[in-house]
C-alpha cells in the first residue's frame, strides 16, 4: 500500500514522540506522594533530590487551590526556587501563615503542592528540553481533627449504598478519603474501568464501575497519610454496606 508524504510525516512524528516519552525521566524527586499540614504546625519540610548525576537543576515550588490558582496564603513555599547540584539533596518547606486560622476548623481543607524541575540551558542545536512537574495533594488538618495513631482509620467509617446499578460512597467523616482500586475479593486485581475517586468531608461520590463488577462483597483500596494502600472489605445488608479492614498477609 502506498503512503503519501503527509502519512509518512505523521508516522515519523509519532515514532519520535514515543521515543521521547520512553526516555523522559524526572530529575527532581520528592520524598512523598501527599502532604498533611496539621493545626499548630509552623511548617512542614519535604525532602527533594536531584537524581541526575551530571547536571544541576532548579526546583521551583508553589501551592494551588482546588481551582488551580496559585496562592501565597494561608501557606507558602520556601524557598520558591532553589538550585540542586548533580546528585544533591535539599529541603523545601511549606510555611503556614497567620491567616491559616481562617480555614474551616471542623473539616480538612484541600490544596495542591507543585514542584517543577527546570533543566540547565543547553547550547546544543535541535535539542528539546522538557520541564517536568510533580503535583501532589496537600491537606490542612485542624487541631481538633488530629488523629491518634492508635485509633482506627477514619476510612473504615465510609459506607456504600446501591443506586441505579452503581455503588455510592458515603463519607460521614470530616476527612478526605481517596479510593484508588476496587476488586471483588481481598488482594484481587482492580476491576477494569475503575477510576480513582476522592470524596470530600461529609460528602458522597459514585464509583465508576457497576455494582455487579465488584461482586457481593466489594473490596476498596484507599490511600493513607503515608502513601500506603490498605484495603477495606464491605459487608452488605440490603442496599447498604459497611467496611472492615483487610489484614495484610
Amino acid at each position: 500500500m502506498m503512503m503519501n508524504r503527509k502519512q509518512l510525516l505523521c508516522i515519523g512524528a509519532g515514532t519520535l514522540l514515543c521515543a521521547l516519552t520512553a526516555q523522559v525521566q524526572a530529575a527532581i524527586a520528592l520524598d512523598r506522594t501527599r502532604v498533611v499540614v496539621q493545626g499548630g504546625d509552623k511548617s512542614v519540610s519535604l525532602s527533594v533530590s536531584n537524581e541526575n548525576k551530571s547536571l544541576p537543576y532548579l526546583a521551583q515550588g508553589w501551592i494551588e487551590d482546588t481551582k488551580g490558582n496559585k496562592i501565597t496564603h494561608p501557606m507558602t513555599v520556601l524557598p520558591p526556587v532553589q538550585r540542586l547540584e548533580p546528585g544533591a539533596r535539599s529541603q523545601v518547606r511549606i510555611q503556614t501563615l497567620p491567616d491559616i486560622g481562617a480555614l474551616p476548623q471542623d473539616r480538612e481543607s484541600l490544596f495542591y503542592f507543585n514542584l517543577r524541575e527546570i533543566p540547565p540551558r543547553t547550547d546544543k542545536p535541535n535539542t528539546l528540553q522538557l520541564a517536568l512537574q510533580t503535583r501532589i495533594k496537600l491537606f490542612f488538618r485542624p487541631k481538633a481533627l488530629i488523629v491518634d495513631k492508635s485509633a482506627a482509620p477514619w476510612q473504615e467509617k465510609i459506607t456504600l449504598s446501591r443506586s441505579a446499578g452503581h455503588w455510592q460512597v458515603n463519607n460521614p467523616t470530616p476527612y478526605y478519603v481517596t479510593l484508588v482500586e476496587g476488586s471483588d475479593r481481598p488482594g484481587g486485581v482492580s476491576v477494569k474501568g475503575f477510576k480513582p475517586l476522592m470524596i470530600e468531608p461529609h460528602g458522597q461520590g459514585q464509583l465508576s464501575v457497576s455494582a455487579d463488577a465488584l461482586g457481593s462483597s466489594p473490596v476498596l483500596t484507599y490511600i493513607n497519610d503515608y502513601g500506603g494502600r490498605p484495603q477495606l472489605k464491605f459487608t452488605c445488608n440490603g442496599s447498604t454496606c459497611t467496611a472492615s479492614p483487610v489484614k495484610a498477609e
